[in-house]
């Protein structure tokens, strides 16, 4: 993950900051209903904040007695001695409270901030999974896997450090101005007050258009980063397409920007060093001075004067910490809203307690798809199913034929009703689909894709995907009738053999017969084929093909065709063009229609193959 130069990651910086608002603080009070049992450690937790803070304000005012030793006479060495050893004791003692306070605000915040952090995770992933695929549609997946990662980790570091800074820094600087003013005069104090907040705020707020002058000058650089990896990567066709100059034109025009952008940051942070420089130094000196005049005359002591440089670092500190904390919060406040936006979204009445393959209510698998129509949320203007009707007996085979965009793909996923349509109904057996339990009956349908996603893991526990409860006998005589055990037992590591990220140390032919394998353990009533062979090479094709015909067997089977020739024997194939159905019937019945859009494809793929 990149890092930007203030030390925020890239990620982090891209959640929107909430305004600290009253309605804003409201809303995030939910995630103290995580707290459970923790709450009294969080009470402790702020007891241990306050108790910082007064050691704080403390420790200055005690370092302070120091400057007052320098000014006194009279003692002997012993005497001197024995005030610095014992005032040096003292610091000693509150150094050793102050970390073992700091250390019990830092356990007990972390334990109230993980216990809380737990819950918000589950909730969130739990909330994730049972999401309709609409949401999905709607919203990257990167995009949600950094809600539950980088927007809970702002959460977390908020919990942990922000919030209880910002109470401890609020109390130092309030407390520090308070004690400034007792212990010299307010003609003193008056000079730190009005010259070094102010002084303190400009130098914030400059130093975050700095920031944004940063962040906009490491985006140029990513860009030009960009132009290199791709011209790189695609130099192939760079140079076969002789576009060298394209690419020295484009990365020349962001490095002009670069240059640009780098030399306004640069004028800008030199003007921050200077404005450091000639006003908070300048300044200091300037309230020295001061200072230093007071004690001529008398009217300040050394002991007080110490107290005071003291606290004043130690309130500038606080008072200049504050907006970087603040800044966190209102990050954490933003995380916190995009965080709850998920956990109170409508999702799919999922059982969480139902177990798998118990086929209590096995359905046979008539099926019937009456006048349905169908948009996608993102483009309700775009109809993609049109008033289909077909209908499936069970155990039958249908296959769903058609160019690209034609409707195939929508018809499967609502058969495994990922989406329920418009208009129109699904019916199952006699029934409507919306009448069933809707983990019951997807657990009742096994899909195998044409572009097989396998989990990272071994090859044995992506088959028990199918059925996580099935026996070591069950998942060996699965992968037999998937014509995977050979090539499964041929690696050293056999059924324990890790497959890698999205199952890339195995080949398409493998993959695809661990998802058919995965398939059968299941054992469904419904089968749906989204063309598990078009992107085999013949042998690996033929295996496949002999494993999903088995498969297939005395199963209702769903197959979008790709390929027409693998579909012939299909029970009944529907031709689909622009969401419409165009025609019905077997391969036999289609091919005698010389006008027939199945025969037109057919030929077509004849001349293309030949």
């Amino acid at each position: 993950m990149a890092k930007r130069r203030n030390g925020l990651s890239k990620d982090t910086e891209d959640i929107p900051k909430a305004k600290l608002s009253k309605a804003n603080f409201k809303k995030s009070f939910r995630l103290f209903r995580y707290l459970g049992t923790s709450k009294w450690l969080f009470v402790l937790g702020m007891l241990f904040i306050a108790g910082t803070a007064a050691v704080g304000l403390y420790f200055p005012v005690a370092a302070g007695k120091m400057f007052g030793y320098l000014g006194s006479t009279g003692m002997n060495a012993e005497q001197f001695s024995h005030l610095v050893s014992g005032t040096g004791l003292e610091l000693l003692i509150l150094l050793v409270v102050q970390g073992l306070v700091s250390f019990g605000r830092v356990y007990t915040f972390s334990i109230v901030t993980e216990n809380i952090l737990k819950g918000l995770r589950t909730d969130t992933f739990s909330k994730l999974v049972q999401m309709p695929m609409t949401f999905f549609s709607k919203n990257q997946v990167a995009d949600l896997s950094s809600r539950v990662a980088t927007d809970i980790n702002v959460i977390s570091e908020a919990f942990t450090v922000s919030i209880a800074e910002v109470i401890r820094q609020s109390i130092v600087g309030v407390g520090g101005l308070c004690l400034l003013v007792y212990f010299t005069s307010w003609d003193v104090a008056k000079w730190f007050i009005v010259i070094i907040p102010p002084i303190t705020l400009i130098a914030i707020v400059y130093g975050k258009k700095i920031r944004g002058y940063s962040k906009a000058l490491q985006d140029k650089i990513s860009e030009s980063s960009v132009i290199v990896s791709e011209a790189l990567t695609g130099i192939t066709s760079v140079k076969a397409f002789t576009n060298e100059y394209l690419e020295i034109g484009k990365y020349e025009k962001v490095t002009s920007e670069i240059r640009k952008f780098g030399i306004k940051y640069g004028v800008m942070r030199g003007a921050f060093f200077a404005f450091i420089i000639m006003c908070v130094f300048g300044s200091i000196f300037f309230i020295l001075y001061k200072m230093l005049l007071l004690i001529n005359a008398g009217e300040l002591t050394t002991e007080n004067f110490g107290k005071f440089m003291m606290l004043s670092l130690f309130v500038a500190g606080s008072i200049g910490g504050l907006p970087e904390q603040l800044g966190s919060i209102q990050r954490a406040l933003g995380a916190t809203d995009r965080v709850f936006e998920i956990i109170d979204s409508q999702n799919e009445h999922i059982n969480l307690a139902h177990t798998n393959n118990l086929n209590l209510n096995r359905v046979k698998g008539d099926l019937e798809f009456r006048n349905i129509q169908f948009t996608y949320p993102t483009r309700p203007d775009f109809p993609v199913l049109k008033d289909v009707s077909f209908t499936v007996q069970a155990g039958q085979t249908v296959a769903l034929v058609g160019s690209s965009g034609s409707g195939k793909s929508t018809l499967a996923s609502m058969a495994l009703r990922f989406y329920e349509p418009n208009a129109g109904e699904y019916v199952i057996d006699g029934k409507k689909s919306t009448d069933y339990d809707l983990t019951e009956f997807r657990d009742q349908i096994a899909i195998v894709p044409q572009d097989v996603l396998l989990f990272g893991g071994s090859i044995k526990e992506n088959i028990l995907y199918g059925k996580p409860n099935a026996t070591e006998e069950e998942v060996m005589d699965a992968a037999k009738q998937a014509n995977a055990y050979d090539f499964i037992m041929a690696f050293p590591d056999k059924f324990d053999t890790m497959v890698g990220d999205r199952g890339i140390q195995l080949s398409g032919g493998q993959r695809q017969r661990v998802a058919i394998a995965r398939a059968v353990l299941k054992n469904p009533s419904i089968l749906i084929l989204d063309e598990a062979t078009s992107s085999l090479d013949s042998e690996s094709e033929r295996l496949v093909q002999e494993a999903l015909d088995k498969l297939m067997v005395g199963r209702t089977s769903i197959v979008i065709a790709h390929r027409l020739s693998t579909i012939r024997n299909a029970d009944k194939i529907v031709v689909l063009q622009k969401g419409e159905v165009a025609e019905i019937g077997t391969h036999q019945e289609l091919m005698s229609n010389d006008r027939g859009l199945y025969q037109k494809l057919n030929k077509l793929q004849l001349e293309v193959n030949g």
